[in-house]
């Protein structure tokens, strides 16, 4: 699809994107946003190749112009008994439904569309092509770094604040060490694997 086609005719178009869904701990957050046609932000892109420094100035900046904005979550049940798309597709559903004024027409990132109301086109890599969803791109993913990070203060050791929750090398050792904490997605087959050696001792 090139770049015209994206040039809507109507204002109302509100872009969404969900951060988390690789990691084995946390819930899985999605945000909407509908910019104004004539915004002044600058350097908006996948939020994923942005410095946390730039994220955060502009999900400020993002939050400040935006005609609106929402951000939603589906939590640790939710991600087990729909599995973690499904789970994604939730958020992604939640944080459109709570845009006031709500959107006219919705454009998602990736190559599914949750259930809407209005129409709704997937775009595949459309937080680094298409402006709004780079910025529900950018927002959602300051927002769960955050919560991450309030989560590092909960359970220390296994690195939240600078991992997300993502299977990094320290994370998984300290998922061994230190064991299975309450926001672990159980499902995932490392943390399934943990449990399982659990049991089995």
């Amino acid at each position: 699809m090139d770049q015209l086609e994206l040039k809507v005719t109507s204002s109302l178009v509100a872009g969404v994107d969900e951060v988390g869904r690789g990691p084995l701990a946390g819930p899985v957050v999605a945000a909407a946003v509908i910019l104004p046609a004539n915004h002044d932000l600058e350097g908006l892109t996948d939020s994923k190749k942005l410095s946390a420094s730039k994220r955060e100035r502009l999900a400020f900046e993002i939050k400040s112009v935006a005609i609106s904005w929402a951000i939603a979550e589906a939590n640790l049940g939710e991600i087990e008994s729909l599995n973690i798309l499904h789970a994604s597709l939730l958020a992604m559903q939640r944080a459109v439904q709570q845009l006031s004024p709500a959107p006219e027409r919705v454009l998602v990132d990736g190559n599914r569309c949750p259930t809407l109301k209005q129409p709704a086109q997937a775009i595949v890599k459309g937080d680094g092509t298409v402006e709004c969803i780079s910025a529900a791109s950018i927002i959602a993913k300051v927002y769960r770094d955050h919560l991450m990070c309030q989560f590092a203060e909960q359970y220390p050791g296994y690195g939240f604040e600078k991992n997300a929750g993502y299977p990094t090398k320290a994370h998984l050792n300290a998922l061994n060490s230190l064991g299975v904490t309450p926001i672990h997605r159980r499902s995932f087959a490392p943390v399934a694997a943990c449990l399982v050696n659990d049991e089995s001792h």
